[in-house]
């Protein structure tokens, strides 16, 4: 509210000094009286643009000071702008016009703090409304009419309001976004085919663990060698445990040796530690050879499993060459083709 307006040297105005009450506040008089004067000073001010024609002829400077009672708005404004001159009950603005020579000098103060004009502009449309002549079908303009009665409301309108803006901006994203899916409809089917064709030749594959290439690799070396492993396996069994082409095996050898240790201990007990060694290695030979002889007894040559390991090997590599390079990338890209699907198709969403 404008409490009171002091005009020196402003126009055609020496010296005025204007209070104001509670309520409506009339100024009447005839054309060029001063009144739109007064609203030029209110304007100046505030920010508004300066002339030198505001200088009254033959006076050097004009000062217009203008008292407002403050608002908790007015103080929020403060506080946000770290503006500590403006106290809890008025704000005074005042502005000051000097001629130097030919140019004109403003200086504006806001509770006699300088201030500049940006500053002055923005507390303005906390302080003043100015509608001119002409000007008054504002009035009549829906969002002002709203805006009115919000403010007329107070607080809790005004949480209202907030809460509608926050509900109406979820409803145009997702306005948005039916929009948006309408639009690229045709592109959303098309990525939606090409999408579902890999998902059903990766479901097909029916891929399992990143290791499956790896491990179907070596049984396949495996079983590729099956004979040639039967035959070392058994060369190895005849050389550790049970030689029957008249050599003697590395078992017979170590039995040999750790019975003449069994009698030399009988003599000297100091070779107890020698015996043990030479028994552990008689043990893990003899388990090493009968563990080679099961290896060799259980290897059978298979050509079926060798041709569905071979296919198997073949389409897991193409499945690389087209989503990896490695499996363990196609594996991933399965879990991302599922979830851009998922999208894509609205997780039941319809438009």
């Amino acid at each position: 509210m404008l409490l009171s307006l002091r005009i020196h040297n402003f126009t055609l105005i020496d010296e005025l000094e204007l209070k104001f009450g509670a309520g409506l506040n009339v100024l009447t008089g005839e054309t060029g009286a001063g009144k739109s004067i007064i609203l030029d000073a209110i304007d100046l001010v505030l920010g508004g643009k300066p002339s030198l024609r505001m200088i009254r002829t033959g006076t050097a400077k004009a000062t217009i000071e203008a008292t407002f009672a403050t608002t908790d708005r007015i103080r929020q404004w403060s506080i946000d702008r770290e503006f500590d001159s403006i106290d809890d009950r008025t704000l005074i603005c005042s502005r000051e016009l000097s001629l130097q020579g030919t140019n004109l000098r403003s200086r504006m103060r806001l509770n006699g703090t300088i201030c500049n004009r940006q500053l002055t502009q923005e507390l303005r449309e906390l302080l003043i409304e100015i509608t001119a002549q002409g000007q008054t079908v504002l009035l009549t303009n829906t969002s002002h009419q709203k805006e009115l009665l919000d403010l007329y409301g107070g607080a809790p309108i005004i949480q209202q309001r907030e809460n509608i803006a926050t509900a109406y901006t979820v409803y145009q994203q997702a306005y948005q976004t039916w929009i948006d899916r309408q639009a690229n409809e045709q592109q959303r089917l098309q990525r939606l085919d090409l999408l579902q064709y890999q998902a059903e030749e990766l479901s097909q594959v029916n891929l399992t663990t990143p290791d499956e290439l790896i491990d179907l690799e070596t049984e396949r070396q495996r079983l590729s060698h099956v004979v040639d492993l039967q035959q070392q396996s058994y060369a190895v069994y005849q050389l550790l445990y049970q030689n029957d082409t008249g050599s003697i095996a590395v078992a017979d050898l170590l039995g040999k040796a750790e019975s003449t240790l069994i009698d030399m201990v009988d003599i000297d007990a100091s070779l107890q530690s020698t015996l043990d060694l030479v028994s552990l290695a008689l043990a893990q030979v003899t388990a090493a050879g009968r563990e080679i002889n099961y290896y060799g007894d259980a290897l059978e040559a298979d050509p079926d499993r060798l041709l569905e390991i071979e296919e198997r090997i073949r389409t897991l590599k193409l499945i690389c060459r087209k989503y990896g390079p490695s499996l363990t990338d196609a594996i991933e890209h399965q879990l991302t083709i599922q979830t851009e699907l998922t999208q894509l198709t609205g997780a039941g969403e319809s438009l």
